[in-house]
């Protein structure tokens, strides 16, 4: 094995990888506080986001959540079933398919409330540098977002 590897190919020295490797430790955390009430990570994500914005249009969720149609549809089919959102056609546009909240789906929102701190307790992560490393992704997604669009 050969140890001349350019230091631009080094793993140590990439963006990619810690941003890759926490996105997935983080995402096993939540699994384990979510797993018990039927959910998963990007189902989470997905409510999260209602219980903000509905009812709301299927391509403004994935908007937010950054998830093609071929990812979402299947994710709020199964929000559906479980009882957690309606799909209805918008009556102005019947392109437009709106996700309501169910009753249920409310209250899930209640379930759901003590994860975040959860989360963060079993971390042991300085809120302040929680803060701090939010701040810098805050300014980094539109950044990536942008070259993507492009």
């Amino acid at each position: 094995m050969s140890n001349d590897t350019p230091e631009e190919l080094r793993l140590d020295n990439q963006l990619c990888f810690p941003l890759y490797a926490a996105s997935r430790l983080i995402t096993r955390l939540y699994k384990d506080r979510l797993e018990p009430l039927g959910i998963t990570y990007p189902q989470y994500v997905v409510m999260m986001i209602l219980w903000e914005d509905a009812p709301c249009a299927v391509k403004d969720v994935g908007r937010r959540a950054i998830l093609n149609t071929n990812t979402l549809t299947p994710l709020l089919k199964r929000l559906e079933e479980q009882g957690y959102i309606r799909r209805q056609r918008d009556g102005s546009d019947e392109r437009v398919v709106k996700i309501h909240l169910t009753d249920a789906g409310l209250a899930l929102r209640d379930r759901c409330a003590c994860v975040p701190w959860e989360l963060l307790q079993s971390c042991d992560v300085p809120m302040d540098k929680v803060d701090e490393l939010k701040a810098l992704l805050d300014e980094l997604l539109p950044v990536l977002k942008n070259s993507l669009d492009d």
